[in-house]
């Protein structure tokens, strides 16, 4: 059952790749002023 922890490998690297593409986007906005809901 190797592919079992494999696939499950694969998703929490790709989830915390997500995670941190969203975080870094959030603190981005976080120290500029001009960011608002649209940008």
């Amino acid at each position: 059952m190797w592919y079992f922890t494999w696939i499950l490998g694969v998703l929490l690297a790709a989830s915390f790749g997500v995670i941190n593409a969203l975080w870094l986007e959030t603190t981005a906005c976080l120290d500029d002023e001009e960011c608002g809901p649209g940008d």
